[in-house]
């Protein structure tokens, strides 16, 4: 290496060592105390200094901020007025299918799950003990006709035997005695001809109502009997089906006063009341309040024409029992909650947001009626309240018709 690459490397390292000392002051004040206060001065034009924090934006500037805000107009509008209440479908008749006769099942005839109409077939029994039983029955009536038609004969003889002195009145009376006796026996033979029949036709198990039937409880070759409990199907009319729920008894004289003007409608939604599934009416409300909950049952009517509604499901029921006529109507939304009550931010004309405190008559999870406070077509603000001030300049996002 020539005179010039060893004089660039002495350079590189003094160059090194100034920097490292300018860093740490302190270990070049170990090694060479006479350059530390050099060192010190250096580290501090360099390292001491620190960039100031901006300064924060004036109230001024806050206040002319604008805060993006939705709207919606307050207006008039009829508002109908429920009583909301938990309740649970139940069918409006439920049948178990049993047998009356005992013997064996020789046929399904349904399939589980399916819409069956009274009358049609759902189970045979083997029917040939009470169709021998029938015969004979038959057997026994026809013998004692021809017995009874031999007897009227006699009773015919003796008759004519007794006008000519050729038989007592004696054998005459005990003749028309055997004949009233085998006349009787007929109508006992029929009797039994009626109750074998009555016993056959039980083998042939019908539907008796129209309606949906369930799981299958019996399979086909068991033998059944009619003292046993289980049945062989259950039927659950679904057309139509009633809603039975509960409502305290201080909504008693509204319901009543809507019963009284006619059948109150009724709605029956989902659990959480976002899906409607079927509207019907109201048909009756029980005669005496349970003492133990203050509450009065009452039952609703759906003609479940597309089976939305199946007996025991659980539905939220909202029961329309007046009108507020001409209410002012805003959305529940613009409706917030402070520590004096109930207040909504109103827009005014100069784009700026006040507080106005409010009243509500009636409010749901979508309207509120306002009974005071506000006058129709203030603007209110459904969504950004989380930004404003008294006094706060708007920017309005969207405006939306009151109460939509």
């Amino acid at each position: 290496m020539g005179p010039r690459g060893l004089a660039g490397v002495a350079a590189a390292i003094v160059a090194g060592a100034v920097a490292y000392g300018v860093y740490a002051p302190g270990v070049v004040g170990r090694l060479f105390p006479s350059a530390e206060p050099a060192a010190q001065r250096a580290h501090a034009a360099l390292f001491a200094a620190k960039p100031q924090p901006a300064s924060a934006p004036s109230a001024a500037a806050n206040a002319s901020r604008a805060v993006t805000v939705s709207v919606a107009t307050a207006k008039r509008a009829d508002y109908p007025v429920y009583i909301d209440g938990l309740g649970q479908i139940q069918a409006e008749n439920t049948v178990t299918v049993r047998t009356r006769v005992d013997g064996q099942i020789t046929k399904i005839a349904f399939d589980e799950g399916q819409v069956v109409k009274a009358g049609d077939l759902l189970a045979q029994i083997d029917p040939r003990p009470f169709q021998a039983a029938l015969d004979q029955a038959k057997a026994k009536q026809a013998q004692d006709r021809a017995t009874l038609a031999n007897a009227k004969l006699d009773l015919q003889r003796y008759s004519t035997l007794a006008k000519q002195s050729f038989a007592t009145q004696q054998q005459l009376d005990t003749q028309n005695a055997l004949v009233n006796q085998l006349i009787a026996q007929e109508a006992s033979d029929a009797a039994a001809i009626d109750a074998a029949q009555v016993q056959l036709d039980y083998t042939t198990i019908s539907a008796p109502l129209t309606g949906r039937v369930g799981f299958r409880l019996v399979d086909q070759g068991n033998m059944v009997n009619a003292s046993q409990q289980t049945g062989i199907v259950t039927i659950a009319e679904i057309e139509p089906v009633s809603v039975i729920f509960s409502t305290p008894q201080d909504d008693l004289p509204r319901i009543s006063a809507a019963l009284a003007a006619g059948a109150p409608p009724i709605e029956a939604r989902t659990s959480d009341g976002a899906t409607l599934l079927g509207t019907g009416k109201l048909t009756v409300v029980d005669n005496q309040v349970d003492p133990t909950t203050g509450s009065i049952r009452l039952k609703g009517e759906f003609a479940n024409a597309d089976h939305a509604l199946w007996p025991g499901q659980a539905v939220a029921v909202r029961l329309q029992v007046d009108v507020d006529k001409n209410a002012l109507v805003i959305p529940d939304l613009a409706v917030q909650r402070g520590p004096d009550g109930l207040f909504v931010y109103v827009v005014g004309s100069d784009n700026r947001a006040v507080t106005r405190p409010i009243t509500l008559s009636h409010e749901d999870a979508d309207l509120a009626v306002v009974a005071k406070g506000l006058d129709e077509g203030d603007k209110v603000v459904t969504a950004g309240q989380f930004g404003l001030q008294p006094g706060a300049r708007v920017a309005i996002e969207a405006a939306a018709g009151g109460g939509g």
